[in-house]
């Protein structure tokens, strides 16, 4: 069963660098043209996010640098100062539409952090109900690898997927999923699984001033799909895009770019989380009869583990992996690395002989845990 909201009233739009930019620094016509559309939208009811990247790009053009720096140090730098340029050049024209717009700048550890994810959501949903435009751009001069979410392109569908939007779209300098790189009309206009296929597709290639290729609008669909949410992957370049592939969704055509469409079932809110937002740990490899148990629903138990890899605490995340080393799925440990190495193997019985304070039995709950077959 295929899903869609029969009325898409809040969209989440990810402008990427090259649809806001140029190699002088921040192109202002591609930006009015993004805010004019947005502002049509805005008449109708609709309630907009934009996920904008740019900060970077615009300053390089300030520092003269003529291509993208490739210390990390350097691309602070460049955000701190391109951040601000970005930001006026939308207040700028948004006024200009008797619209005002908020800056909000995240990290993926914000989004980590369980109080402060909530605390973005909240932020968000009480700007959309001032009827104030979110701008939201990864805080790139405070972010390092460790914390990064990659690219403006995932960070596009964690946002969606925070806010349950109904359809997200990402403007880019492609037309769109391509099934033979070599020829720009062979573009797939529905995708409803993200299968080893459609991965196999992305090229995994960036732009000149952007971060993300096709590889990390591939990671945002399945983001997008396990919330519910349709994505399409559209091309900035073409007439009044925003509002046509609104119009494309909404009247079932799917007739430009690549429409990414959920099926009926979903992930819930904090399995998402868990999922997408967080980053394992360690790994805990289970026998067969924990795999099938956990297939079925199940939680695990300390007697289905066979072995634990790497140091972490009560309430990190962990891979869970089969006897083959495969991927089952991830979840909250309820004990640290070095208590569950003492139970290895053990049914709840046995270790509560020789230790009475055994708190609960699941090492990772059901519900604490997301299996791959599930999105």
């Amino acid at each position: 069963m295929i899903y869609l909201n029969e009325n898409i009233s809040e969209i989440v739009i990810k402008v990427g660098s090259s649809s806001l930019s140029n190699e002088n620094g921040i192109d202002e016509d591609k930006i009015r043209n993004i805010v004019e559309q947005v502002s049509t939208l805005k008449k109708v009811g609709k309630d907009i996010v934009i996920v904008s990247s740019g900060a970077i790009a615009a300053g390089m053009a300030e520092l003269g640098y003529k291509k993208k720096p490739s210390l990390l140090i350097e691309k602070q730098a460049c955000a701190a100062i391109g951040q601000g340029l970005l930001i006026s050049t939308y207040n700028k024209h948004f006024n200009e539409n008797n619209l005002k717009c908020a800056q909000i700048l995240i990290t993926g550890e914000d989004f980590a952090n369980r109080r402060r994810y909530l605390n973005a959501y909240n932020t968000i949903n009480q700007l959309l109900k001032f009827n104030i435009i979110p701008i939201i751009n990864e805080n790139d001069t405070t972010a390092t690898l460790e914390i990064k979410f990659g690219d403006n392109d995932v960070l596009s569908a964690q946002v969606a997927s925070l806010i349950e939007a109904d359809l997200l779209i990402i403007l880019s300098d492609v037309s769109g999923l391509l099934k033979n790189l070599n020829d720009p009309n062979s573009i797939i206009r529905v995708v409803e699984e993200v299968n080893l296929e459609i991965e196999n597709l992305a090229n995994g290639k960036a732009g000149k001033l952007g971060t993300g290729g096709m590889n990390s609008k591939i990671k945002a669909a399945k983001i997008s799909l396990s919330a519910g949410i349709p994505m399409v992957i559209a091309p900035s370049y073409e007439k009044d895009v925003i509002i046509r592939v609104i119009d494309s969704i909404e009247s079932n055509m799917f007739n430009i770019g690549t429409t990414f469409i959920p099926k009926g079932k979903k992930l819930s809110k904090r399995k998402r989380w868990i999922n997408f937002s967080l980053k394992p740990k360690g790994e805990v490899i289970v026998d067969e009869g924990a795999q099938k148990a956990l297939l079925s629903g199940k939680s695990l138990l300390a007697v289905g583990i066979n072995e634990v890899k790497g140091v972490f605490i009560a309430g990190d995340l962990v891979r869970i992996l089969n006897e083959k080393r495969e991927n089952i799925g991830k979840g909250l440990v309820n004990y640290s690395s070095e208590e569950i190495k003492l139970i290895i193997g053990k049914k709840t019985e046995e270790i509560h002989l020789f230790n009475e304070k055994f708190g609960p039995e699941e090492i990772i709950h059901r519900d604490n845990m997301v299996i791959e077959k599930e999105f």
